[in-house]
C-alpha cells in the first residue's frame, strides 16, 4: 500500500454531533413507532411551513414597490335591498370616497328578462360615472357573479337542460363583451366568480370543461384586456390546470358565522402571509399574478338576523369599524397591490339610512391612505 493512503488523516466526528446523534436516537427516534411518525410529521410540517412563510416573505418583498389599487365590488340590487338608490349609492362610493377601481356585475337574468331582449341599461350608467371619473373597472361575468344566489340565470331558462341554457349564455357573454370592450374605462374581466365553490350558491353546473370554454370564448372576443379566474378561498393549493388566466382572483374573509360547529362567530386564524404565499406560489409556479377580489368588509350574521336590519350591535360583533380598518390593513399585509372590497354598499346603508356613519369614514380615511401612497 501507497504511503499517500497509508497517511492519509481519518476523519473523526466531532463530540457534540456524536451527542446530538445519541440524544436523538435515544429520546426521539429509538421510543417507538408511533414517536418515529410523530417526529417525521413533524419535521415535515415545519419544512412546509418554512417553505410557505419564505415564499410568502419573497413574494412581498417583491411587490413592496408597486401601487396599490384598492377598489370595491357594487351590485345595483344589493344597494335596492339595503333601501338605498343605486345611483345615489355609486355616486357617493366614487366621488366622497375617491374609489378609483370597482367591480360591476352583468347578471345575465338582469340583462336577458326576455329571450334575446337585451337591456344594458343599468350597466351602461355606471360605466359612464366610471369613465367620467377616470375610473378603473373590473367586470365580472358568466353564469357564476357576486351575491346570492350566486348563479343569475333568468327565469325562462331555469328547467333547461344544459344544452339549451349553455348557448344562450354565450350569447349574452358577447353582447357584453362586445359593448364595454372598447370603454376606456375597462381594466379587466373577472370569469365565473369562485367558480369551485361549489359548496356555496344555486348553481347548475361546476365543469371545468365549461370554464375553459368560456375562458378561450371571451379572449376570442378581446385579446386585449386581462381575464381573471378566481380560486378556491382558504384551501391550500395551487392553480395548475386549465384554464390559466392572466391572473388569478383570491377571496378572504376573516369572521364568519359557524352555523355548523361552534355556532358562534369564528375568527379565521390565517396569517396574511398565508395568502401571501398563494399569491407568491401561483407567481413562481406559473408566472402569474394574484388579486384580492373579494375582502370581507361587512357583517356575517348569525340565524334570524340580516345585514339589513340586524341590531348595529349585532352587526359589530363581526364587522365594526376597529375591524374593518383591520381588514384594510390585513390586506395590505398580504402583499397583493390590488384589493377589491366587499361591503361598500353597506357602508353607505348604514351612514344615511342607520345614522352610523363610522365605517363609512374609516373606509373613506383608508382609501384617502392608499390613493396618496401611489
Amino acid at each position: 500500500m501507497s504511503n499517500k493512503y497509508r497517511n492519509k488523516k481519518k476523519f473523526v466526528r466531532p463530540k457534540w454531533l456524536i451527542s446530538t446523534v445519541s440524544f436523538f436516537k435515544q429520546q426521539w427516534w429509538g421510543k417507538g413507532w408511533w414517536r418515529r411518525i410523530w417526529v417525521t410529521i413533524s419535521v415535515l410540517v415545519l419544512l412546509g411551513v418554512t417553505t410557505m412563510y419564505s415564499i410568502a416573505q419573497w413574494y412581498i418583498w417583491s411587490n413592496r414597490d408597486k401601487p396599490l389599487h384598492v377598489g370595491a365590488t357594487f351590485v345595483p340590487n344589493y344597494a335596492r335591498y339595503l333601501g338605498v338608490d343605486p345611483k345615489e349609492t355609486f355616486t357617493a362610493i366614487l366621488d366622497d370616497l375617491g374609489l378609483k377601481r370597482v367591480r360591476l356585475v352583468s347578471y345575465w337574468n338582469d340583462i336577458e328578462k326576455s329571450p334575446g331582449q337585451y337591456d344594458f341599461s343599468e350597466l351602461d350608467w355606471q360605466f359612464k360615472m366610471a369613465e367620467e371619473r377616470g375610473v378603473d373597472v373590473s367586470l365580472a361575468i358568466g353564469l357564476r357573479q357576486p351575491r346570492w344566489p350566486e348563479c343569475h340565470m333568468p327565469q325562462w331558462l331555469k328547467d333547461d337542460p344544459k344544452e339549451i341554457w349553455y348557448p344562450q349564455l354565450k350569447n349574452v357573454m358577447k353582447q357584453t363583451v362586445e359593448r364595454y370592450k372598447t370603454s376606456p374605462a375597462l381594466d379587466s374581466y373577472q370569469l365565473e366568480n369562485e367558480f369551485f365553490l361549489t359548496v356555496f350558491g344555486i348553481c347548475p353546473d361546476f365543469s371545468r370543461d365549461r370554464l375553459i370554454d368560456e375562458y378561450n370564448f371571451v379572449k376570442s372576443l378581446d385579446s386585449e384586456h386581462p381575464v381573471i379566474v378566481s380560486r378556491s378561498n382558504n384551501w391550500v393549493g395551487v392553480p395548475i390546470q386549465l384554464p390559466t388566466p392572466d391572473s388569478y382572483g383570491v377571496s378572504v374573509y376573516k369572521r364568519i358565522w359557524d352555523h355548523v360547529f361552534t355556532k358562534r362567530y369564528l375568527e379565521y386564524p390565517f396569517p396574511a402571509w398565508y395568502y401571501a404565499f398563494y399569491a407568491g406560489a401561483s407567481k413562481l409556479l406559473q408566472g402569474k399574478d394574484m388579486i384580492i377580489h373579494e375582502l370581507q368588509a361587512e357583517p356575517w350574521t348569525p340565524p334570524g338576523f340580516n345585514i339589513k336590519d340586524a341590531p348595529v350591535d349585532e352587526l359589530y360583533k363581526s364587522l365594526n369599524p376597529e375591524r374593518l380598518r383591520n381588514r384594510f390593513e390585513y390586506g395590505r399585509a398580504t402583499g397583493m397591490k390590488t384589493i377589491d372590497m366587499w361591503g361598500a354598499e353597506w357602508w353607505y346603508q348604514m351612514k344615511v339610512l342607520r345614522g352610523n356613519p363610522e365605517v363609512w369614514n374609516v373606509a373613506k380615511e383608508e382609501i384617502s391612505k392608499a390613493n396618496s401612497a401611489k
